[in-house]
């Protein structure tokens, strides 16, 4: 059965970043969907900080599930946490997969508005580099069209530039240099959970 439920504006805000970054709606029926949360088990104090934040839209505890990779042939050790099924996640479904597959609509830039929303796509799919000082967010199978909709939200939302890199095989990545990546920081470290502050400046150089 469906649960009917509405999300708080913090709720909405960690869907959008979670979508963006690794987070999986499944559709399970004509109007509803639930969310899916998958992230190794070193990360498992994320899945448990995002699940929390539904709160009781996520039942149940964690599940740790060992997959072994088809050619490197090692054992993959995750945590998926899923939650209830529902219209709200049903209606952010077709927003996000309108046909079957993930899109970043033309109107990104109406919602990806707020910090928190960044720092929870940062921590999912973003990089630090301590050497150099630069930042990375790595979009995964997006078109290049869709990646210059992200860098100008960014840009107009956040007041950081970008520049768009072609990793080929690994698809499109946003760069910051080290200047954007301070302003980047200054705007998400409030939201990085500890577990995760390595991919913030060491605190002790800055």
């Amino acid at each position: 059965m469906a649960v009917v439920m509405k999300l708080t504006k913090q709720q909405t805000n960690v869907l959008i970043g979670t979508i963006l970054g690794d987070g999986f709606l499944q559709k399970t029926g004509e109007k509803n969907a639930r969310l899916r949360l998958e992230h190794s088990q070193k990360q498992k104090d994320y899945v448990l900080w995002k699940g929390n934040i539904f709160g009781r839209l996520f039942q149940g505890k964690p599940t740790y599930l060992e997959r072994i990779h088809p050619k490197s042939k090692e054992t993959y050790k995750y945590c998926r946490w899923q939650s209830s099924a529902g219209p709200v996640f049903g209606k952010w479904r077709k927003y996000f997969y309108p046909n079957g597959k993930k899109i970043i609509p033309n109107d990104i830039g109406e919602i990806l508005t707020e910090p928190i929303t960044l720092a929870v796509w940062y921590m999912d799919d973003g990089y630090f580099s301590k050497i150099d000082r630069n930042s990375y967010i790595y979009l995964g199978r997006v078109t290049r069209t869709e990646t210059e909709i992200l860098q100008k939200t960014i840009e107009k939302n956040f007041d950081i530039v970008t520049t768009i890199y072609d990793k080929k095989n690994k698809g499109f990545v946003l760069f910051f240099g080290a200047k954007e990546t301070k302003k980047l920081q200054a705007l998400i470290r409030p939201f990085i959970i500890e577990s995760l502050q390595y991919k913030l400046f060491d605190p002790v150089t800055t």
